[in-house]
């Protein structure tokens, strides 16, 4: 992993956030700074609420209670126009792809290009041929559509989406989900290279543990709504904390209960 920036900042501040769905609350007063130029993983249990705490993050749910700041700026307080350039800077890879079934691969790539930032055609498209070589797919695939791929190149291509527009952050669920020992090599190479490239503020969702010692600066774990342990990512498999030893050896014996950490919880 390459090494952090000497002067750093917050670049996303999360304070007290709250999250519930019914009687389910699923976010209980998280706090999590991620300094600008900063790779972060955070790992949990299913149903711990990372994905939740990250479309938290992205503006995607509101909040019940709490802050998120970015670049120091409650995002709750800005107008829509700050909200909009602020989020701009962002990139995303969901869980599930969440790719457009009726357009080609390309234009799933270039989607922003092309709706918010008036592309042309031809632009976008050999950027989004780019962006599907950095992630080791040929140029034929631009024209195919994602039924026509695999799960696993879906998500190679959802992830060539969250590059296209070269952003200052990217927030990635489980990025290296479904994909073959060798695609994920070079998945976690990639997320690296941006970060060292572009000095680009990465959160990265997953629960892959052998790849937070390429993609990570640091490690945060959730869990029952609360973050429990952060820490330098050489460190994590030595933390001290009962919860975070448990589940980064995988032991059924410990303060979570067999049920959550064999991931037999909703997500």
């Amino acid at each position: 992993m390459t090494d952090l920036p000497k002067i750093r900042a917050p670049k996303i501040s999360v304070r007290g956030v709250n999250k519930s769905f019914g009687d389910n609350h699923v976010l209980k007063g998280v706090d999590l700074d991620i300094m600008a130029g900063e790779s972060l993983a955070l790992i949990g249990p299913s149903g711990s609420g990372k994905s939740v705490l990250g479309k938290c993050i992205l503006g995607l749910m509101p909040l019940d209670g709490g802050t998120v700041e970015i670049d120091g700026k409650d995002v709750a307080r800005m107008s829509r126009r700050e909200r909009d350039a602020a989020y701009a800077k962002f990139g995303a890879l969901f869980q599930n792809g969440a790719l457009f079934d009726s357009l080609p691969v390309w234009r799933n790539v270039a989607f922003e290009l092309l709706s918010a930032r008036n592309w042309t055609p031809e632009k976008a498209k050999a950027l989004a041929i780019e962006r599907l070589a950095d992630v080791g797919m040929e140029p034929l695939v631009a024209d195919l559509f994602p039924a026509e791929l695999s799960g696993g190149m879906q998500k190679r291509v959802a992830f060539a989406r969250a590059l296209a527009a070269s952003p200052e952050v990217v927030v990635l669920d489980d990025p290296t989900a479904g994909l073959d020992p060798i695609v994920t090599a070079a998945i976690s190479k990639l997320i690296d290279k941006i970060i060292r490239d572009s000095h680009a503020t990465a959160l990265t969702i997953t629960q892959d543990m052998a790849v937070i010692g390429h993609i990570a600066h640091r490690v945060a774990m959730l869990y029952d709504g609360r973050i429990v342990w952060s820490g330098p990512a050489p460190e994590v498999k030595k933390s001290g904390n009962e919860m975070v030893d448990q589940f980064v050896h995988g032991r059924r014996q410990g303060p979570i209960p067999t049920d959550v950490i064999s991931g037999q919880e909703a997500a």
